[in-house]
């Protein structure tokens, strides 16, 4: 339980810590936004192919983790339809008062983070220590520049900074909450745990493809961004072999 606490805790906070550059700058080049935004893309890219899957595998078979993906694919998909929000590297709607396009930008992030926090949980019930290690650092390593983002973008729309660092912190804390009901699913009923990875990957992948890839591909920066996902996929497999 303790290393639950400590590295739940930690991935969760990343998020927290990459918010406080805000309180300083104000601004940063769309370059640079996305090549955090293909960073991230490149790390949960990783974490799903060589972490996730294989793991899910090692504890079933190619069906269990077939509907595993299909299943965190198809969630997201009907969450995204459902729920309103705004990506995080776009300027809010004109017609959206403050408020409300905050919330919308906070939902977003919520719809990354769930599944992510679901992912940090099942994979450290799994049994497997060097999975839980791989997962949390992999989910804190990326919740870093997407903190930062979504800061930085209610920053640049008149939101005070303590107000963002607020909307990053209850984030934050969603995604421990998710990694705790993952983590309890885990330990009770075992027979899910590569059902719950199979789903984080889906979903994981989901969010890439669909979201930050682009998102981090629309301004004219693709071949920065292309770099900087392949420095994140890097990173991630070197952290695999490092842990492993």
């Amino acid at each position: 339980m303790s290393m639950f606490w400590q590295w739940t805790v930690f991935s969760s906070l990343c998020t927290l810590l990459g918010a406080l550059p805000t309180l300083l700058l104000r601004n940063v080049s769309h370059r640079a936004k996305d090549m955090l935004l293909a960073y991230t893309a490149g790390i949960m890219v990783a974490a799903s192919t060589y972490g996730l899957i294989p793991s899910a595998l090692k504890l079933s078979n190619l069906y269990v983790l077939t509907a595993g993906i299909l299943l965190g694919t198809v969630l997201l998909t009907v969450m995204e339809l459902v729920i309103p929000h705004v990506d995080s590297d776009h300027a809010f709607p004109p017609r959206e008062d403050r408020q409300s396009a905050h919330l919308l930008v906070m939902t977003a992030m919520l719809l990354h983070n769930l599944p992510e926090g679901l992912s940090t949980g099942v994979s450290l019930a799994s049994g497997d220590r060097q999975l839980g290690q791989l997962v949390s650092v992999a989910i804190g390593l990326q919740n870093i520049p997407e903190g930062f983002l979504v800061a930085l973008l209610m920053v640049t729309q008149r939101a005070k900074p303590s107000k963002a660092l607020a909307y990053t912190f209850m984030i934050a804390l969603t995604e421990w909450l998710a990694s705790c009901l993952g983590y309890y699913f885990g330990t009770e009923l075992q027979m899910l745990v590569p059902y719950g990875l199979s789903f984080a990957a889906g979903a994981m992948l989901y969010v890439v493809y669909k979201e930050l890839i682009p998102e981090s591909h629309g301004d004219g920066h693709e071949i920065p961004a292309t770099f900087a996902f392949i420095v994140g996929t890097v990173t991630m497999i070197a952290l695999t072999h490092w842990l492993g």
